[in-house]
């Protein structure tokens, strides 16, 4: 069976649709495609995500139509500019979102880092593990730390370069 017909069937002469093709179409993510079905109650009747037409072989599908009806007017309402998002708050990609004591000791792991590297003019094999055994802490986080440290000191070095 072919990817477009294991997405898309007709059941009783209507066209339904899975996850996947609603993914494929909206170019949502599968989290925030099962957020919108789980949370479709919080929503105006409008802007709720199609209940279940019917199951078959254990997938769930929804009339195309209502799918397609849905979409209009999310992108209508909402805009399309946090999809693939899943209602996560947006982070810096490092420690605990941007913020809360998880960042602040990364961020004071780092400036120990850079404070090293400054000191020996530039990385040196087993800095990290030296900062580890010194200041505690697991050999790992102290590498990421010196790979922030690294990043910061390369762009001085450069800045004083110009």
């Amino acid at each position: 069976m072919s990817e477009d017909s294991a997405s898309r069937r007709v059941v009783d002469g209507r066209w339904v649709v899975s996850r996947t093709w609603v993914m494929q179409h909206t170019g949502a993510s599968a989290a925030t495609v099962a957020r919108w079905y789980a949370q479709r109650d919080q929503y105006p009747e409008e802007l709720q995500f199609p209940e279940v037409a019917c199951v078959l072989e254990r997938t769930h599908y929804y009339d195309q139509e209502a799918v397609e009806a849905f979409w209009n007017a999310w992108r209508q309402d909402v805009g399309t500019g946090r999809l693939q998002a899943a209602g996560r708050r947006p982070g810096d990609g490092r420690g605990n979102h941007g913020g809360g004591w998880g960042r602040d000791r990364r961020d004071r792991a780092v400036a120990l880092a850079l404070a090293e590297l400054r000191q020996a003019g530039g990385y040196r094999r087993g800095m990290a593990t030296r900062l580890a055994h010194e200041h505690g802490g697991s050999e790992r986080s102290w590498q990421r730390a010196m790979t922030e440290a690294r990043v910061v000191y390369e762009r001085e070095r450069a800045a004083v370069g110009r």
